[in-house]
């Protein structure tokens, strides 16, 4: 029972409550734009909470961790995209090789930054070197990504949009960022006073995420575009893959001597892949050709990954109040 409680908490079942409410009823037109919206203003939120609560120093130290961010820079572009050749053999009979396309794509991807970034803070990881090592991962893979996928997959297509992705991860993430510390001296200690709001902030903007992206892939109809079989294979390759990744980073965090807040960091950076940035650059790189079956890897795996690393997050936010209830032997 304790530990159905542990997986069915309250933030879990929110997401699952989400899930189902976009699938019934999903938001579309008007109503899509708006979400988008507020999304957008929710992780802006975050981020200027975050630069009000943290100081320079930490900064600082969150940014010269190199030893943190190349570790997650190397998962994220080498040892995802090793994974899916690797896996091919098992990939491949699952979910047929336009699926399997879409799986090396998804392999080729960036991390996310908003759902690494909450994660990180749920679990009390190393918050500062989430913020840099998230949006270095983003705007690496703006330039990354493309050249990845022509070696997976020898896909050729331009790259313009990498300048639009650029501005949007600045203003969503920079911008509200730096602002937050301009206010910092006066808004700073509000902030750490009040700080179940910041944890509300967290949450509550994954629940976007979540809600927005499931919608868009109800809308567009993406499901219906495979056979069930492939599609329940989908489902194992995604569950195979992320769990593969989460056990190998764990192993490599402890292998290379990182504390506790930096392994937490570095499974949460690195274990992921963003549908904001995967989206419009498939666009790009697969002109005149349908992109439906090539971004639902990517689509699945983001709502799985979203609900596994909420488990691994309220799980690690828990571990203080675990040992203390943990009786001492006499």
């Amino acid at each position: 029972m304790k530990y159905l409680r542990m997986l069915f908490d309250k933030f879990t079942l929110a997401l699952l409550g989400v899930v189902l409410i976009a699938t019934l009823l999903p938001c579309s037109g008007d109503g899509a734009v708006w979400f988008g919206w507020a999304t957008n203003l929710a992780i802006g939120l975050l981020f200027f909470l975050h630069g009000a609560k943290l100081s320079r120093e930490a900064i600082i130290a969150g940014a010269s961790h190199w030893r943190l961010h190349l570790l997650v820079f190397s998962c994220t572009f080498v040892m995802f995209p090793l994974l899916g050749l690797a896996l091919k053999p098992l990939f491949l009979p699952l979910v047929g090789n336009e699926l399997y396309l879409g799986v090396l794509y998804l392999c080729a991807l960036p991390a996310t930054v908003q759902s690494a970034i909450a994660f990180t803070s749920l679990a009390r990881g190393n918050i500062p070197a989430a913020i840099c090592s998230a949006a270095a991962s983003s705007l690496l893979g703006i330039f990354l990504t493309p050249v990845l996928v022509m070696l997976l997959m020898g896909a050729d297509g331009e790259t313009g949009s990498g300048l639009d992705a650029v501005l949007k991860i600045t203003l969503q993430l920079l911008v509200p960022f730096v602002a937050g510390q301009f206010v910092r001296r006066w808004i700073g200690n509000w902030v750490k006073r009040n700080a179940r709001w910041l944890k509300a902030v967290d949450q509550g903007s994954i629940l976007l995420v979540v809600y927005t992206a499931f919608s868009e892939a109800v809308v567009t109809g993406l499901w219906s575009t495979v056979s069930p079989q492939h599609l329940a294979g989908l489902f194992a390759v995604c569950f195979i893959l992320l769990g593969v990744v989460l056990l190998l980073i764990r192993m490599l965090g402890r292998l290379f001597g990182f504390n506790l807040e930096d392994r937490i960091t570095i499974l949460f950076a690195a274990s992921k892949k963003s549908l904001a940035t995967g989206v419009p650059m498939a666009q790009v790189l697969f002109v005149g050709t349908g992109i439906g079956a090539m971004i639902l890897p990517l689509m699945l795996f983001h709502q799985i990954q979203l609900m596994v690393c909420a488990v691994l997050a309220q799980r690690y936010a828990r571990r203080e109040e675990m040992v203390e209830q943990t009786p001492v032997a006499s």
